[in-house]
Protein backbone atom coordinates (compact mmCIF):
# COMPACT_ATOMS: atom_id res chain seq x y z
CA UNK A 1 0.00 0.00 0.00
CA UNK A 2 1.30 3.48 -0.94
CA UNK A 3 -0.25 6.37 0.64
CA UNK A 4 0.73 10.41 -1.42
CA UNK A 5 0.81 13.52 0.26
CA UNK A 6 1.42 16.06 -2.74
CA UNK A 7 2.16 19.16 -1.40
CA UNK A 8 3.98 22.49 -2.52
CA UNK A 9 6.90 24.38 -0.37
CA UNK A 10 4.70 27.47 0.02
CA UNK A 11 1.45 26.08 0.36
CA UNK A 12 0.10 27.03 3.80
CA UNK A 13 -2.94 24.48 3.79
CA UNK A 14 -0.41 21.64 3.21
CA UNK A 15 1.84 23.03 6.00
CA UNK A 16 -1.19 22.89 8.11
CA UNK A 17 -1.56 19.21 7.58
CA UNK A 18 2.06 18.16 8.42
CA UNK A 19 1.29 17.66 12.38
CA UNK A 20 -1.97 15.95 10.91
CA UNK A 21 0.01 13.39 8.57
CA UNK A 22 2.53 12.68 11.67
CA UNK A 23 0.42 11.79 14.14
CA UNK A 24 -1.33 9.39 11.90
CA UNK A 25 2.00 7.97 10.95
CA UNK A 26 2.99 7.57 14.17
CA UNK A 27 -0.67 6.49 15.76
CA UNK A 28 -1.26 3.87 12.72
CA UNK A 29 2.23 2.51 11.94
CA UNK A 30 2.04 3.83 8.42
CA UNK A 31 3.99 5.36 5.98
CA UNK A 32 2.55 9.01 4.10
CA UNK A 33 4.87 9.16 1.18
CA UNK A 34 5.52 13.25 0.44
CA UNK A 35 6.06 14.47 -2.78
CA UNK A 36 6.88 18.21 -3.39
CA UNK A 37 5.20 19.38 -6.77
CA UNK A 38 5.76 23.02 -6.99
CA UNK A 39 9.60 22.72 -7.47
CA UNK A 40 9.55 19.08 -8.09
CA UNK A 41 8.86 18.57 -11.83
CA UNK A 42 8.62 14.86 -11.66
CA UNK A 43 6.54 14.85 -8.82
CA UNK A 44 3.87 17.37 -10.57
CA UNK A 45 4.08 15.20 -13.46
CA UNK A 46 3.13 12.68 -10.83
CA UNK A 47 0.54 14.58 -9.53
CA UNK A 48 -1.27 15.57 -12.65
CA UNK A 49 -1.42 11.86 -13.52
CA UNK A 50 -2.63 10.90 -10.00
CA UNK A 51 -5.24 13.67 -9.60
CA UNK A 52 -6.34 13.12 -13.36
CA UNK A 53 -8.08 16.63 -12.80
CA UNK A 54 -10.20 15.62 -9.74
CA UNK A 55 -8.37 18.20 -7.47
CA UNK A 56 -6.10 20.19 -9.78
CA UNK A 57 -4.12 21.48 -6.42
CA UNK A 58 -2.25 20.85 -3.20
CA UNK A 59 -2.35 19.27 -0.84
CA UNK A 60 -3.64 16.13 -2.51
CA UNK A 61 -3.83 12.45 -0.94
CA UNK A 62 -4.13 9.90 -2.74
CA UNK A 63 -4.16 5.91 -1.51
CA UNK A 64 -3.50 3.64 -4.13
CA UNK A 65 -5.32 0.71 -2.81
CA UNK A 66 -8.54 2.20 -2.21
CA UNK A 67 -8.44 5.04 -4.90
CA UNK A 68 -9.84 7.31 -2.22
CA UNK A 69 -8.67 10.75 -1.86
CA UNK A 70 -8.61 14.03 -0.71
CA UNK A 71 -8.61 17.37 -1.99
CA UNK A 72 -7.33 20.25 0.04
CA UNK A 73 -7.08 20.47 4.00
CA UNK A 74 -9.23 17.79 6.09
CA UNK A 75 -9.70 16.74 9.97
CA UNK A 76 -7.59 14.32 11.48
CA UNK A 77 -10.44 11.57 11.21
CA UNK A 78 -11.32 12.12 7.65
CA UNK A 79 -7.32 11.70 7.07
CA UNK A 80 -7.20 8.62 9.53
CA UNK A 81 -10.66 7.30 7.36
CA UNK A 82 -9.09 7.89 4.05
CA UNK A 83 -5.44 6.21 5.34
CA UNK A 84 -7.36 2.89 6.27
CA UNK A 85 -9.19 2.80 2.90
CA UNK A 86 -12.57 3.22 4.85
Amino acid sequence: MALYMFYGTECVHCHEMVPLVERLEKEEKIKVIRMETWHNSVNAKKLQETDKGRCGGVPFFYNDVSKKFICGSASYEKLKTWALGK
